[in-house]
């Protein structure tokens, strides 16, 4: 019978039994329903099982060797080696990524025997007599796990183990898999999780058969875990939920068109996919927070960029258990923080606007860290004499003179243009030892208050309202060039709408004339804290931008693998390591996508026209869930505005190497179509032979990427690298 027919015919009217729809089909299942299925499956299980031992022994031996060199910081170790050692010493940082990648990373480091003391402070730095070791193989772990999923997903999509082994090899083989995964990264530990999930994802749809048995949960379960794994590593774990997410609509759609079953049946489905597939990994995903909150309980440089309220509960925090006066007063000295999440505290130093910039005057920026400079006093509008006795108290309505404490300058605005915000003005420090003009005058307005109404300190919403020229002092959010030290610009905004941007709260407050009160009120309750991080994530995440010569491509240059990153090194004396992927392995890849689709539309050709395909099913269901994996791991960041790297592309790769296998397994067995035996035997084992040749000998070629060179850079003359520089944008 035609194999489209098969896949469609009801194989049993038991209710456990039912003929699913699915993603992931094989097309192995004949006329006797899913027993053809089994008899199928046993048949490759035992050189399976064989071809998975030799894959995990190369996938471990290739990551795990060599993995203590070279023996100082690479790349962005600096960045997830001190995040780790924030967790071991339970110091509060602040990251754009969930915590889940950081926390593993501090719990092997902990494990392995590693203190916490290291600083990390920036690559080249020598370990010394430190244990990284068991950070780096952790990650080198995780990432030799790959080439196995890759190897058992294939296989279940295709029942050939000849597409598995082609998959796994081009992953083992492959030099930025290799170096990705050697390293203190959460790439390799975010790859994990996005393909164990698939794993399991499709190991769930070969159980369609036996619905709600133990091997069913199993699955479905293994499934929402790894969903919330991925996620709590990084956000694009969110591009592995949508194609799960896609999967389980699919499925239900084709369950809702089994006539077998009733509706109560069909709504058990749905209840144990939601609870499996949603709740769960919810719950697992909020409990990675609750561990990272409860963990972190101490003050940290990552302060700055939360609220007041947030920052009270850390431990060592100038606000932690602390007590201060109640309301603002004349002759207080102060910070001022903006309302806007990462919005910044009030700040200045003695450096100017450059030439062009506004006016030439004193930089007012704002400054997510604690700082000396943050400090301000509050004068009345014209008296700078403190006060005899207890001091006014500031009120709705005041008008007041902001001085900086450090430089003796006042808050100032005028006509001059923001820096980056064009339409809004810019403010600046003007005038010396309260010596100014009109401009550095500000009426306090207390949010929702009326005339009268005191300033409290850390609960009142303030805005300070320009007198000169009715504009509002406003945090952007945007960032300022080199000549601003990259801190956040502020400026006056002539849109006088409320916005936390144009908000402020007074947080430190030092006054001895007037008596303090308890700040415990203020620690906010979890769901408070969860929101207010996951705001502060998506903003900073939005905001990356590169640093001065630091290496950042474009999405249409990774498929080509036409710019690496250096991980290590950069001169003939240094130990180098380069990003790069098998050219080889890469350029396969790209030139199979478009094979697959090629092949696809052939086959749809042929079966419109009547002809049965032996493979077809495979080729559009299985590649079908690959490519689609593939594109929603690639396409997304097309679209994205934040700083982009060639790292990104990996997860995407891993779909594409998986693609590959099954995409050149078929067009080799499908060589009887053009020759007769024995010549299409020959062509089939010609084939793969070559791929296994070419794929072995580019890696030998070019492992010094990942193991380290020394010696004349590839395009300096005596290089022994020279040959293998095939890009001019490669830089090795």
């Amino acid at each position: 019978p035609n194999s489209f027919q098969t896949t469609f015919t009801p194989v049993s009217k038991d209710k456990n039994s039912q003929t699913a729809g699915h993603l992931a089909g094989g097309d192995t299942q004949s006329s006797n329903g899913p027993s053809g299925q089994f008899l199928a499956r046993e048949s490759i299980e035992s050189p399976s099982k064989v071809l998975l031992m030799l894959v995990a022994g190369l996938s471990f031996s290739t990551r795990l060797y060599m993995i203590t060199e070279p023996p100082h910081v690479c790349w962005d170790e600096t960045h997830f080696g001190k995040m780790g050692s924030y967790y071991i010493n339970r110091t509060f940082f602040f990251d754009v990524h969930p915590p889940l990648g950081k926390m593993l990373i501090g719990l092997a480091g902990y494990m392995s025997g590693y203190d916490g003391t290291f600083p990390f402070i920036k690559p080249g730095d020598k370990y010394e007599n430190q244990n990284y070791w068991g950070m780096r193989g952790f990650c080198a772990t995780l990432g030799s796990f790959l080439p196995i999923f890759a190897y058992l997903i294939v296989l279940e999509l295709s029942n050939s183990c000849t597409a598995a082994i082609i998959a796994a090899t081009l992953l083992i083989f492959d030099t930025g898999c290799i170096t990705i995964s050697q390293y203190i990264l959460l790439d390799p530990i975010l790859m994990f999780f996005i393909m164990a999930a698939v794993l399991s994802m499709v190991k769930f749809n070969q159980q369609r058969y036996r619905s709600f048995s133990a091997s069913w949960w199993l699955w479905l379960v293994l499934t929402g875990i790894n969903l919330a794994g991925a996620l709590g590593v990084k956000f694009v774990g969110l591009f592995v939920i949508i194609l799960v997410g896609l999967n389980t609509i699919w499925d239900l759609w084709r369950l809702l068109g089994d006539m077998s079953l009733s509706l109560v049946d069909i709504a058990k489905h749905f209840l144990a996919r939601a609870f499996a597939l949603i709740l769960l990994p919810v719950i697992l995903y909020v409990t990675i927070f609750a561990v990272h909150f409860v963990v972190l309980n101490k003050s940290g440089p990552g302060d700055g960029f939360f609220s007041s309220a947030f920052q009270s509960r850390l431990i060592g925090n100038n606000l932690h258990n602390a007590s201060m006066p109640e309301y603002l007063a004349f002759g207080s000295t102060v910070t001022i923080k903006n309302l806007r999440i990462a919005g910044g505290y009030l700040h200045s130093h003695w450096h100017l606007y450059p030439e062009g910039v506004g006016a030439r005057q004193q930089q007012v920026t704002a400054y997510l860290h604690k700082d000396y400079n943050n400090l301000w006093v509050v004068h009345r509008q014209q008296d700078n004499n403190s006060q005899s006795g207890n001091p006014d108290l500031v009120r709705h309505g005041d008008i007041v003179r902001l001085e900086h404490k450090e430089t003796t300058r006042n808050l100032h605005s005028h006509l001059h243009e923001a820096p980056l915000t064009k339409k809004h003005f810019q403010v600046t420090g003007y005038g010396i030892n309260g010596t100014g003009d009109a401009n550095d005058l500000w009426q306090v307005e207390v949010c929702g208050g009326r005339k009268g109404d005191p300033v409290k300190v850390l609960r009142s919403k303030v805005r300070f309202l320009h007198r000169a020229t009715g504009c509002v002092l406003y945090s952007s959010g945007k960032t300022l060039p080199k000549w601003g030290w990259e801190q956040i610009e502020v400026t006056c905004s002539p849109y006088l709408k409320e916005t936390p941007s144009s908000q402020w709260n007074i947080e430190d407050h030092i006054n001895p004339k007037l008596p303090n009160i308890s700040l415990s009120v203020l620690k906010p309750n979890f769901l408070e804290i969860l929101l207010e991080s996951h705001i502060v994530m998506f903003r900073g995440n939005s905001g990356l931008k590169p640093k001065d010569n630091e290496m950042n491509s474009k999405p249409w240059h990774w498929p080509i693998n036409y710019q690496g990153l250096r991980f290590s090194g950069v001169n003939a004396t240094e130990y180098r390591v380069y990003l790069l992927g098998n050219p080889v392995v890469w350029w396969i890849n790209l030139a199979s996508l478009g094979l697959y689709l090629t092949m696809v539309a052939v086959a749809s050709i042929a079966t419109q026209r009547g002809f049965s395909l032996e493979h077809s099913l495979v080729l559009v269901r299985g590649g079908g869930l690959l490519m689609l994996g593939w594109l929603l791991h690639y396409a997304p960041f097309f679209t994205m505005g934040r700083i982009l790297y060639f790292h990104h592309y990996f997860p995407a790769m891993l779909f594409s190497s998986m693609l590959t296998g099954l995409t050149l397994d078929i067009l080799f067995r499908s060589a009887d179509l053009l020759l007769h035996p024995p010549y299409s035997y020959w062509f089939q084992r010609a084939g793969q032979l070559l791929l296994l040749f070419s794929i072995l000998y580019s890696f030998y070629l070019f492992h010094p990427l990942s193991y380290g060179m020394t010696g004349p850079l590839a395009h300096e003359p005596g290089s022994a690298m020279a040959d293998l520089k095939w890009m001019d944008s490669w830089e090795f």
